[in-house]
């Protein structure tokens, strides 16, 4: 069962997050719900530090037991900081999907593209619709 997602993150329509850490970065990573559909983890791709991203293109590969999946960035940016310990670990995303199961952190382009995303509540709303 789904918990509530975070109030104090955006969520984009693919089930990606994103904690703006108010310093012009944020951290990014796949919500609750999505590793809950991806089943088990086995193998995160992480992107290189550096690499810019548009807001909706993949920055990262999440491959569970059942399938693999393109972590699409929520905004634009630069990757400045990934989380290794996924490269260990994967299921670290399945334990703690808004925690340690972070995937990278990116130095905004545009902090303007948030107002695209979706409040928690409104991404709760999209979960239940899609469940039934």
């Amino acid at each position: 069962m789904s918990k509530t997602s975070p109030a104090d993150r955006l969520y984009s329509k693919d089930h990606e997050w994103i904690k703006n850490n108010g310093d012009g970065t944020a951290m990014i990573g796949i919500t609750d719900y999505a590793q809950e559909m991806l089943t088990d983890i086995v193998f995160v791709e992480l992107p290189a530090v550096g690499k810019k991203v548009a807001q909706g293109e993949p920055v990262a590969v999440v491959e569970s037991v059942k399938s693999v999946s393109d972590v699409y960035a929520p905004v634009s940016g630069e990757v400045i900081a990934v989380n290794q310990a996924l490269e260990e670990t994967p299921e670290l995303i399945n334990r703690d999907a808004f925690g340690e199961g972070w995937i990278a952190k990116l130095k905004l382009e545009n902090p303007n593209e948030m107002t695209s995303l979706l409040s928690a509540a409104d991404y709760d709303r999209l979960i239940q619709e899609e469940k039934h």
